[in-house]
């Protein structure tokens, strides 16, 4: 069986939303202290022995995050047709950190997005 190695990195963020449709409070504007499990995997290891380095995972990541930190999401565009639920965050987060990270050793494994200490979605392709 082949190696794989997943790593992973922590970064969070702040922003308010309102669930477009939504039956309940969640409608209203509000906020959220997001965090974000970012890990990407690979399997060879290069010449000094990483899969990537830690700071290059960090830099892509905080990129992304940086667009949508102190913002009302639904203002995104991105999320002006696309609820910002959690679940399309994890998506739209994602597919924007795979795009600046991708490499033929190096792809994203998955991302973990937490709106809070107990409710979170976990995304990958």
């Amino acid at each position: 069986m082949a190696q794989q190695f997943v790593l992973k990195t922590l970064l969070d963020f702040a922003s308010a939303h309102s669930l477009r449709g939504y039956p309940g409070d969640c409608a209203k504007l509000h906020g959220h202290n997001w965090k974000i499990e970012v890990q990407v995997s690979g399997n060879k290891l290069n010449d000094i022995g990483m899969v990537i380095d830690f700071k290059e995972i960090k830099r892509h990541a905080k990129e992304v995050v940086k667009e949508l930190d102190h913002t009302f999401l639904n203002d995104h565009p991105h999320f002006e047709v696309t609820n910002p639920t959690a679940e399309n965050i994890a998506v739209y987060l994602f597919q924007e950190i795979q795009r600046r990270i991708a490499s033929t050793d190096v792809t994203m494994h998955s991302i973990t997005v937490w709106e809070n200490d107990r409710n979170c979605v976990i995304y990958s392709e």
